[in-house]
């Protein structure tokens, strides 16, 4: 795979396995970005930090995270983050997904059945 394709499968496909991945983690506590840079880079996923903290952000509005730190402690202070119910719901109906989607692309046999075409010649109607 070329560096434009690897850029693109981190953006098109994998920014959402990130998502995922810090709810789960932020489901079984708290946890900080740059514990998080380092998880998901241990994970493979060339994240930085200007692409991870407005993540982080972008998912404390939508109501999956929550911070956890004492207010007043300063635009520097670490900011522990926590899964709300919200984030744990979403999280849930993501790896509901996950699961058909892997069930689906390793028991092929488990899958339903495309409609067959029909006799040769006929028409829709």
């Amino acid at each position: 795979m070329d560096t434009a394709d690897s850029k693109a499968l981190q953006r098109e496909i994998l920014l959402g396995f990130w998502k995922i991945h810090i709810l789960h983690h932020a489901a079984q506590g708290p946890v900080v970005g740059q514990w998080m840079l380092q998880e998901l880079r241990h994970h493979g996923y060339e994240v930085s930090p200007g692409t991870l903290y407005p993540l982080l952000h972008r998912m404390e509005r939508l109501g999956w995270l929550c911070c956890t730190g004492a207010e007043g402690a300063g635009p520097k202070a670490r900011r522990p983050l926590r899964a709300t119910a919200r984030g744990r719901e979403v999280l849930a109906a993501a790896l509901r997904q996950l699961q058909e989607l892997q069930s689906e692309t390793t028991q092929p046999d488990a899958r339903p059945q495309a409609p067959s075409p029909g006799p040769a010649g006929a028409e829709e109607s």
